[in-house]
């Protein structure tokens, strides 16, 4: 009963301080103010102040609220450990998807369903990866470029 007398004070004090915007002939703005206003009633009349009432005071609505705070911070530490691991989803996914996609032996030098522009990346693989080295000579800073330049004739 009384958060019904609050929404109403609340609503009538709304539309007076719309009377006076609209007396000052501001009429948008005192239109926007009423409609504000309003909207307590409307709640009152709707049944949702007695509503949120009854959650606010209920000892197992609270209880709900902590279970689904608990399962909040449950599934966020799960989110992070699985961030500190290095290990995402979709890097797992995508090692799934390779591990389906390959037609390659994991002892084969070669795949044996593909050719072309495939065959080079087990092999590549199989070889011990080099040690960047420390300072490249001045000369092999463009070999690469000049390579692939090469490569398309210009």
């Amino acid at each position: 009963m009384l958060a019904e007398t609050i929404c109403s004070a609340v609503s009538a004090a709304g539309l007076g301080i719309a009377a006076i915007t609209a007396y000052r002939k501001r009429f948008l703005t005192a239109t926007r103010i009423a409609a504000y206003s309003l909207v307590p009633v409307g709640l009152v009349m709707t049944g949702v102040v007695e509503w949120v009432a009854g959650i606010v005071f209920k000892p197992s609505v609270w209880i709900g609220f902590g279970l689904l705070a608990a399962a909040w911070l449950l599934f966020m530490t799960t989110r992070a450990v699985e961030r500190r691991s290095g290990s995402t989803r979709k890097e797992r996914k995508a090692a799934r998807a390779a591990g389906r996609d390959t037609a390659v032996a994991p002892g084969a030098a070669s795949p044996s369903l593909t050719s072309g522009a495939g065959a080079a990346a087990p092999q590549a693989q199989d070889r011990p990866k080099k040690k960047p080295q420390q300072a490249a000579a001045p000369g092999d800073d463009f070999s690469d470029i000049e390579a692939i330049l090469k490569k398309h004739g210009i």
